[in-house]
């Protein structure tokens, strides 16, 4: 039987969090299922260091607790070490979203009484509230993450949306930083996906529907990481702005809430788009969006019906990556004119 402290009602939850952006954003839905059930409990996320600006937009969420390793690193005695410094806070139940051996070690090494995940790498003894993970009843990651706020996993659960919180003055500020403004309709391009570049939609692609968008009296700009620079400056042109490397993660959460509109790849940043309520569309490639789908009332999903897709490859195994190729920038131009301007 699992022993929780009966001298407290209040719920207080440690939840391990996902390592990517976009799962992270999704992970909001688990924690908003959790405040629906139990109003008054603690929330803290143990996530890398990168996610704080992202969680720290989730106002159902105390705090993150910062995990400091790299992606894949066991890290066996700096996890010991974290989770007991944190058994203090007597947390009476765990959640661990991964499903690896290592992101259940906190949790277990907290004396957290109730830790729940789905059976991963061999956690037996990590997780005593152990799930069994039927992937043709949860389809979406969403819904398995929402599931583990239930004492059980049966059914599809009903899946809050995320939503994160904007920071209008940091908005402003960051507006006159870039020295962007407001006075035609922004379309946001978002042209990178850290999986790989299966799920990338062509860069000719995106300076084709760029130079469409101005003509048709919009400013586009491009966003992302570092990363993305040199993939920016392959679209940019005449009344489209390159911000990649430009801005912290925190920064283009306040843009995007700023745009009427964002075309991005199956990324994290297309599920923060989403999360900051603008219009996507989102262009689907090796991945499914079955599986991934924007969280949104306000998406378009494209994807290609061709029979290898999704692949769920990070490249294509046949050199073309027709899935996306074959998306034309006209067919994503209509997107953003059903959806109107802002």
């Amino acid at each position: 039987m699992i022993a929780v402290n009966p001298s407290s009602a209040k719920r207080r939850y440690l939840i391990v969090g996902p390592a990517w952006v976009g799962d992270m954003v999704m992970a909001q839905s688990l924690f908003k299922a959790l405040r629906a059930q139990y109003p008054d409990c603690d929330i803290d996320v143990v996530a890398p260091g990168w996610s704080k600006p992202i969680i720290e937009r989730m106002p159902e969420v105390r705090r993150a607790i910062e995990m400091p390793l790299g992606h894949g690193a066991l890290g066996l005695k700096t996890r010991r070490a974290l989770g007991k410094s944190l058994r203090g806070e007597q947390y009476s139940h765990a959640i661990v979203t991964p499903r690896s051996f290592k992101s259940a070690l906190v949790p277990f090494f907290a004396k957290v009484p109730v830790r729940t995940g789905f059976l991963g790498e061999q956690r037996y003894g990590l997780l005593n509230d152990r799930r069994k993970l039927d992937k043709s009843v949860l389809e979406q990651t969403v819904q398995r993450y929402v599931s583990l706020a239930f004492p059980t996993t049966n059914g599809v659960p009903d899946v809050p949306f995320p939503q994160l919180t904007i920071n209008s003055e940091q908005q402003r500020k960051v507006l006159e930083r870039l020295s962007l403004n407001l006075s035609k309709p922004v379309v946001a391009l978002l042209p990178g996906a850290e999986f790989g570049p299966a799920k990338q939609w062509p860069a000719e692609h995106f300076a084709a529907l760029a130079r469409e968008l101005v003509a048709d009296g919009y400013s586009c700009w491009i966003m992302g990481s570092e990363k993305e620079r040199e993939l920016g400056e392959q679209i940019v042109s005449k009344g489209v702005h390159n911000l990649c490397g430009k801005t912290a993660l925190a920064d283009v959460v306040d843009l995007l809430a700023a745009t009427s509109h964002v075309v991005s790849n199956d990324s994290g940043l297309m599920h923060v788009a989403a999360a900051v309520g603008v219009p996507v569309t989102g262009i689907y490639g090796s991945s499914s969006p079955k599986m991934t789908p924007p969280l949104s009332t306000k998406a378009t999903v494209l994807s290609s019906d061709i029979s290898c897709s999704p692949c769920f490859a990070r490249t294509c195994q046949f050199g073309h990556t027709d899935c996306l190729v074959k998306q034309a920038p006209m067919t994503v131009l209509a997107t953003i004119d059903r959806q109107g301007r802002r």
